[in-house]
């Protein structure tokens, strides 16, 4: 089991599927969207962390942004995309988690919203998402996956 967090009360239980290939990247990927979630935790407002790879290596994070009008409200992983874009010029993800902070400290990898699915999809065709099962252990699923019969642009 793989531990990761700021302290031993507010870290995130992570078993990855060894099947899957790349085990120390998404392992880095999941300690890197649970380093922000801890350092920025504030009940109410900032409660999802995430973190994405680029092709190139580089790693972005970022939290969601509550708001008291809950429409205007921004997903961790749009933040996360947003900081690749402006910051490297590219969208290029390799791959992409995001993480929950319970009130009780826990942290766990949790699956992006369907709004997410469809950003991800749009700017990243081919990324693929870390995902938990039940137990806790996570592996990859291609974005494409996530959202079948996805409405594009155009479409004829």
């Amino acid at each position: 089991m793989f531990y990761c967090g700021a302290n031993a009360g507010q870290r995130a239980s992570v078993i990855l599927d060894k099947r899957v290939g790349q085990v120390d990247q998404d392992t880095e990927l999941v300690a890197e969207a649970t380093a922000i979630v801890v350092a920025r935790y504030r009940p109410g407002w900032h409660a999802v962390g995430a973190a994405l790879r680029l092709r190139n290596g580089m790693i972005f994070t970022g939290i969601n942004l509550d708001a008291t009008v809950g429409r205007i409200a921004v997903c961790a992983e749009a933040v996360a995309l947003g900081r690749a874009l402006t910051e490297d010029g590219t969208a290029e993800v390799e791959a992409i988690v995001a993480v929950y902070h319970a009130p009780s400290g826990a942290v766990q990898v949790v699956s992006p919203c369907g709004m997410c699915r469809e950003m991800i999809a749009d700017y990243a065709p081919e990324a693929s998402v870390l995902l938990a099962d039940g137990n806790g252990t996570v592996s990859r699923h291609p974005v494409a996956d996530l959202l079948p019969h996805k409405f594009t642009r155009g479409a004829s």
